[in-house]
């Protein structure tokens, strides 16, 4: 998917366990200015449903899983994310709708930008009619 894509981190895996490097503009395709962590989500919640002109994400779920249904005005796609070694960038301009959270899950998001109410879109009407202009 255009602006959308998995990836994977390094596992570095031995008898004392695992452990997973992520090294801002070396692992990820930006520098990290926020982190943060979602968890403790009811069964049926769904969370997202919105998109961001200037902010990229790479989102990781640290522990069981939680699918994420990316859209642009051209495509969808659902990934579930169940590895805490694969991670799902988020570019501009692509709406997100997080569900089917499990029990334990935690969801962590590496994001590019400070937060701004300013960079979200959060009707999915607008972010149509703005997203539109630059999938042309």
């Amino acid at each position: 998917m255009y602006n959308c894509s998995l990836i994977k981190f390094k596992d570095i895996a031995d008898k004392y366990g695992h452990l997973t490097p992520i090294e801002s503009k070396i692992d990820i395709p930006f520098e990290i200015k926020r982190i943060y962590y979602i968890k403790g989500v009811e069964q049926g919640v769904k969370r997202g449903f919105h998109s961001h002109r200037k902010l990229h994400q790479v989102l990781i779920c640290l522990n069981s899983s939680v699918k994420i249904r990316t859209k642009n005005p051209n495509e969808e796609a659902v990934t579930e994310l169940n590895d805490p070694s694969v991670g799902l960038y988020i570019g501009p301009y692509v709406w997100r709708e997080m569900f089917d959270f499990t029990e334990g899950s935690v969801l962590l998001v590496l994001a590019s930008e400070y937060y701004s109410e300013d960079d979200y879109i959060r009707n999915y009407d607008f972010y149509l009619e703005e997203a539109v202009k630059r999938y042309k």
